[in-house]
């Protein structure tokens, strides 16, 4: 071999494991001994996501194939060692992060993209590729590809689909399960298997694309994609309103709906979120302000102009003030500025973000917003809410010092009552971030234990031996 290997520790699963060098030999000869890493600084960066929580792999596999991984799954099956799949590693939820150990499935290398139509309206991708690289290059023969998750310049395809990933035009255009026609994945067991295809009717036997999208690496492994494209809107324009309560800036949202006008995105900012990113960065905003509204729309340039001035008249209708309709793409990338600005703006008020992205009706995200604030309150707890108020999505993050156990604590009993909030308001504990093993505890707050165990035996059926990405959703 080029490389010096150390051994790796396999999980034992059920039966006895194969020898910790005969493991690491046979994933040296499926992809390379080049691309099987174990040295400590070299597998480090694929034992975190953005939670920040340290799992440290015991070797990373970076394959290039179906085949190859479909190898690999085989082989874990007979020495039953865990085995996670990880595309950016950007996700909230500790979904990508390997709990029990084992290998990682890195799909970095897993970066093409393979067919671009515009005839029929669809893109083939690779798992690795990022969003925003997909953007571009079907920007480039003036076609969309709508989901847009905060992350997307650093998220994979892969990832997005695995956690169903929403973002702010998610108003208009829907998740990233709106757009998935057909998949290739390779089955926990080893199997290649093909979902949907290329046409967006498709009912022939089980939809096994909607079971995959959104199955957070549990069910299978995504290998390639084909996903729906709509031609490119001509022009887009944003309005940005501020106002004295967070009722005046969501009760714009019916507005635009009565005025007949569809936005591609309404962001919502209330006040703990203005005073951050004022105090850090001098943008003007009046710090005694409840809420920010940012609204924008698309498509052919008449249609936007009209669009844009009816969501101007509703926002100074519902009180808002220091409006601002942005007629250039400068203009615009100011007003967004903002929004973009909020997470370094919270980085001061503590090492620790529990970032949590609960969902209510759009109509009751006044209220959510307010008993946070409260809960915030009783427990000591900074809270900054933000997010998407077209689509009732909010993140709440709660700041703490991560050192601070007491602190901690006081955070993690101020989540818990939020979620409970939220599904006492009519939603739930997640819109696009996932559950992973970060909301696993909190799991049968949202779903009966009836439903809850109709997913175990999914899991159990496709996955017998329990090889992949194990410790995630179920405690």
């Amino acid at each position: 071999m080029s490389q010096t290997i150390n051994p790796i520790s396999v999980t034992t699963r059920a039966r006895t494991t194969a020898s910790d060098a005969s493991v690491l030999a046979r994933l040296c000869e499926i992809v390379g001994a080049e691309h099987v890493l174990v040295d400590p600084e070299r597998v480090e960066p694929y034992a975190q996501d953005a939670v920040k929580e340290k799992f440290p792999p015991e070797a990373v596999v970076l394959p290039r194939t179906a085949q190859e991984i479909a190898a690999i799954l085989k082989l874990a099956n007979e020495a039953r060692f865990p085995v996670t799949a990880r595309g950016g590693g950007v996700g909230y939820t500790g979904g990508a992060v390997p709990v029990e150990g084992g290998i990682v499935i890195g799909t970095d290398r897993m970066n093409e993209i393979r067919e671009i139509n515009a005839d029929d309206l669809y893109v083939i991708a690779e798992p690795g590729v990022t969003t925003y690289a997909l953007q571009q290059a079907v920007e480039a023969h003036n076609l969309f590809y709508p989901p847009d998750p905060a992350s997307y310049k650093t998220s994979f395809l892969g990832g997005n689909i695995a956690e169903n990933a929403g973002g702010m035009r998610s108003a208009k255009y829907g998740v990233t399960k709106h757009y998935v026609l057909g998949l290739e994945v390779v089955m926990p067991t080893g199997e290649i298997i093909r979902t949907g295809g290329k046409t967006s009717k498709n009912v022939v036997g089980f939809d096994l694309t909607g079971l995959i999208c959104g199955s957070e690496g549990m069910l299978g492994i995504i290998t390639e994609a084909i996903l729906k494209l709509l031609p490119l809107p001509e022009a887009t324009r944003t309005v940005r309103a501020t106002f004295k309560t967070m009722r005046e800036a969501c009760a714009c949202v019916t507005r635009f709906t009565r005025a007949r006008v569809t936005p591609v995105a309404i962001e919502v900012l209330d006040r703990n979120a203005i005073r951050a990113v004022e105090t850090e960065f001098a943008f003007g905003l009046d710090q005694n302000a409840g809420a920010i509204l940012i609204v924008s729309v698309d498509g052919a340039v008449a249609e936007v102009e009209h669009a844009s001035r009816v969501v101007e008249k509703a926002l100074r209708e519902g009180s808002g003030y220091d409006v601002m309709r942005a007629v250039t793409r400068e203009e615009e990338d100011r007003l967004w500025d903002v929004r973009r600005a909020l997470s370094p703006a919270m980085k001061k008020f503590g090492t620790l973000k529990l970032n949590e992205d609960v969902v209510v009706p759009r109509s009751r995200v006044p209220e959510l917003i307010e008993r946070v604030e409260a809960i915030g309150q009783s427990h000591k707890t900074f809270v900054v809410n933000f997010g998407h108020a077209g689509d009732g999505n909010i993140h709440v993050n709660f700041m703490c010092e991560r050192e601070d156990k007491e602190a901690v604590r006081r955070a993690r009993d101020a989540v818990r009552e939020t979620f409970a909030v939220a599904i006492e308001l009519g939603g739930t504990i997640s819109g696009e971030h996932g559950i992973g093993y970060v909301k696993a505890p909190y799991l049968d707050m949202a779903v009966d234990t009836a439903t809850i165990e109709t997913m175990k035996r999914i899991k159990r059926a496709l996955d017998p031996n329990g090889i992949l990405n194990p410790g995630k959703m179920f405690v």
